[in-house]
């Protein structure tokens, strides 16, 4: 069996946090995620394989653990790797004396097309994920959990996920306006039929900033509108919009757009506004005739 590096596949160090690590998974998540690519066999192998690091990494015992193995699977390198590695210490039995308790764990095979985990998750972790207990003491069983990667405009509008579970095809509904770390609970959808919580990963947007259910932007004019007034043309989630621009405008000046922000996860009809920050653009270069028209009023200014 191989040793996986879990840091390497998500691009951070091993002393990253847990945040540069959710930040990393998120990023990787969505450029390789398969409705991205579509029929892309080696983007659905990376996207396994980011997953699977992050569920690894993202739990601090699981992670802890992992460490563990890493320092002395180094140790071992480092003496030459005499004879094979031994892993039997490390694999994940999880079996006590009479009167104990056994966990068998089970994996998420064909969530979202991914297959199960490798060997070497299921060895190390079992799994993963929840499972079943047996033996002469029970204990309460949680429910399977996965991490769903979705676009911002997927948060605003709402998004259909479908995937394979136990041989059957599940559709799940991502409600409109959830948040980073919103649950969506899917009943019977995991494995064994268990319920199913997807734990939802919103990826950030290069056109705006979100701020609970507000939204903020930035729109550039060029010093003439700011100073005579006049419409710019703004992004907005449900397409561009004319913002009126009053004559006088400043530089950072903010305009509220209500209603324009992300809807409320418990009522989709009511949304947060959008607020949209001005840049003038000061030109470089002048006409002659501008260049006179600007002196002649920098001289009405000053009688």
């Amino acid at each position: 069996m191989d040793y996986k590096d879990y840091y390497k596949i998500l691009g951070v160090e091993r002393s990253a946090s847990t945040d540069d690590i959710r930040k990393s998974y998120r990023k990787l998540a969505m450029q390789y995620h398969p409705d991205r690519n579509p029929g892309n066999k080696q983007a659905e192998e990376k996207f396994k394989e980011i997953n699977e690091a992050y569920q690894a990494l993202s739990d601090p015992q699981k992670r802890a653990r992992y460490d563990q193995l890493g320092s002395e699977y180094s140790n071992w390198q480092q003496r030459g790797a005499p004879g094979d590695f031994d892993w039997s210490q490390w694999f994940n039995n999880q079996q006590s004396g009479r009167g104990g308790t056994r966990v068998e764990y089970g994996d998420l095979n064909d969530l979202f097309g991914q297959g199960g985990f490798s060997d070497f998750f299921q060895s190390i972790f079992g799994g993963g994920m929840s499972g079943t207990a047996t033996g002469t003491r029970t204990r309460s069983v949680p429910a399977y959990q996965q991490p769903i990667v979705i676009s911002l405009q997927e948060a605003h509008d709402g998004a259909l996920r479908s995937f394979q579970s136990s041989g059957r095809k599940v559709e799940v509904r991502i409600p409109a306006g959830v948040k980073t770390g919103s649950k969506v609970r899917v009943a019977g959808a995991g494995p064994e039929g268990r319920d199913l919580y997807l734990i939802v990963e919103v990826a950030e947007d290069v056109r705006f900033e979100r701020e609970g259910n507000d939204l903020r932007t930035s729109v550039t004019i060029d010093a003439f509108t700011a100073i005579l007034g006049g419409e710019a043309e703004v992004e907005t989630m449900d397409g561009k919009v004319k913002l009126k621009i009053p004559a006088g405008t400043q530089p950072e000046q903010v305009f509220r757009l209500a209603g324009r922000g992300m809807p409320h996860l418990k009522s989709a009809h009511t949304k947060g506004d959008l607020f949209v920050r001005v840049k003038v653009r000061i030109p470089k270069q002048l006409s002659s005739r501008q260049k006179a028209l600007l002196e002649e009023a920098a001289r009405q200014k000053s009688v």
